[in-house]
C-alpha cells in the first residue's frame, strides 16, 4: 500500500505542531505559572532578541544535490544521540506536570537524546536516574553555596550514573523577573528541593540562600577548575557568551560550552545566544564542543544554529510545553516533530546529514 496522505501531514495525530502544543500548554497551566514559564528579566530585550536572531539568517539550498536520506544522528561528550537536542535543566518543573523530569527522562530516553537534569528540580537525581535507567543522563550543578555541597552532588551524580556535569554559570544571583514579581509569584521552595529536602545534610537554604543576600562568597574559575578535579566526568560550562569566557572555560578544563544567556531570564540587555555563537566557536577553534541555548523554537532553529558551528543545541521552554501539554508523551512529541522538520529541511537544503552542515547553508 502506498502513504497515506494524513501520515505526512500528521492529521491523526493529536499534535501535528509545535504550535498546537505550546497551545495546549498554555490552556493547562495557571496564568502565574504560565508567566514565570514565559517571562523574561528585566524589558525582555534579550528574550526578544533570542528569537529575533535567527529570523537575519537565510537558508540557500542546493537542488539536485544527489545527496542520500538526510541522517539526523550525532555525538556529544561521546553520548550518542538520534538528533542534535538536549533537553534543559528547567526547575521546579513540578509545577509543569507532577512527574516532572521523571517524564522528562524517560521521553529523552524513548526518542534518544540527553536530559539535563535541574539541581534546583522536583525530584532527586538518583529517582530520575530510576525513572529513565537507559536515559543519556547530564546532571545539573551551580558554583554557588558551600564548596563541600557542591563536591558531594559530584559524587552523587558519579554514583547514579551520570555521563556529564554541567555547571551553570550565569545564576549567581536570580533574575529581574518583572512578571513573576507583578504577580507576587511565590511557588514554594518544595517544588525546587529535590535535591535538597529538609532535614537533610544540604538544604536549600544553605545552596541558594545566598542568592538573596548581599554577602554571598565569590566564586572565581580557579576554585571551580580545582574543584572540578574531584570528578572524572566530563563538564559543561553553560551561560557563556564572550569568546573571552569560552577561552577561560578551555583553560579550567571544561570539554564543552553552552552559548546561553539562560533563556533571557538572568540578564536583560545582552545580545542573543545566536548572536554571540560565532565568536564563541571562533575563540575555541576547535578545542572543546559547542552548544546553544536560547530562542529555538522549531527545527529549522535546529539547522540554522548547527551551520553556525552549534555541536548541539538545548531546549528549554519547547520540552517544558511539552511537559506541560501531556506528560512523557507531550515531551516525545516535541522531539519527534523537531526531528520531522530537521530531517525536511536537511533535504530541502541538499544535505546529507547534521554532519555536512557549515556556514555555506546560510546567509
Amino acid at each position: 500500500m502506498g502513504t497515506d496522505i494524513r501520515d505526512v501531514f500528521g492529521s491523526e495525530q493529536q499534535y501535528a505542531t509545535l504550535g498546537e502544543i505550546v497551545d495546549a500548554a498554555r490552556a493547562a497551566l495557571d496564568d502565574d505559572v504560565l508567566e514565570f514559564l514565559d517571562g523574561g528579566a528585566g524589558d525582555e530585550l534579550t528574550l526578544r532578541r533570542n528569537r529575533e536572531a535567527f529570523a537575519r539568517w537565510s537558508f540557500r539550498p542546493r537542488v539536485l544535490s544527489g545527496r542520500p536520506v538526510p541522517s539526523t544522528a550525532t555525538t556529544f561528550l561521546g553520548i550518542p544521540l538520534s538528533l542534535p537536542v538536549l533537553t534543559a535543566p528547567f526547575a521546579g518543573e513540578r509545577m509543569l506536570h507532577p512527574e516532572g523530569h521523571l517524564a522528562v527522562a524517560r521521553a529523552d530516553a524513548a526518542e534518544g537524546v540527553a536530559t539535563i537534569v535541574p539541581e534546583l528540580g522536583s525530584f532527586a537525581l538518583e529517582d530520575v536516574a530510576a525513572a529513565a535507567p537507559d536515559a543519556a543522563r547530564i546532571g545539573q550543578l551551580h558554583p554557588m553555596g558551600p564548596p563541600d555541597n557542591f563536591v558531594a552532588m559530584l559524587r552523587r551524580l558519579e554514583r547514579a550514573g551520570y555521563h556529564a556535569v554541567c555547571v551553570t554559570l550565569d545564576a549567581t544571583a536570580v533574575g529581574w523577573r518583572e512578571r513573576s514579581l507583578r504577580n507576587r509569584f511565590n511557588p514554594g521552595l518544595g517544588v525546587f528541593s529535590g535535591n535538597y529536602p529538609p532535614g537533610g545534610e544540604f538544604t536549600l537554604a544553605d545552596v541558594v540562600g545566598q542568592l538573596v543576600t548581599r554577602d554571598r562568597p565569590t566564586w572565581e574559575w580557579g576554585q571551580l577548575a580545582e574543584l572540578m578535579t574531584e570528578t572524572t566526568l566530563p563538564w559543561i560550562a553553560k551561560g557563556i557568551v564572550t569568546g573571552e569566557d569560552a577561552e577561560r572555560a578551555a583553560t579550567a578544563g571544561a570539554s564543552a560550552v553552552l552559548v546561553s544567556n539562560h533563556g533571557g531570564r538572568q540578564l536583560d540587555g545582552v545580545p542573543g545566544a545566536l548572536e554571540q555563537l560565532p565568536e564563541v566557536v571562533a575563540a575555541l577553534g576547535g578545542q572543546l564542543q559547542v552548544g546553544l541555548d536560547g530562542g529555538v523554537r522549531r527545527g529549522s532553529d535546529v539547522v540554522t544554529a548547527v551551520a553556525l558551528g552549534a555541536d548541539v543545541v538545548v531546549v528549554g521552554r519547547l520540552a517544558a510545553y511539552g511537559l506541560a501539554a501531556a506528560g512523557e508523551p507531550g515531551v516525545r512529541r516535541v522531539l519527534q516533530l523537531l526531528r520531522d522538520e530537521i530531517h525536511t529541511v536537511l533535504t530541502l537544503l541538499g544535505r546529507g546529514g547534521i554532519d555536512e552542515l557549515d556556514r555555506t547553508a546560510l546567509q
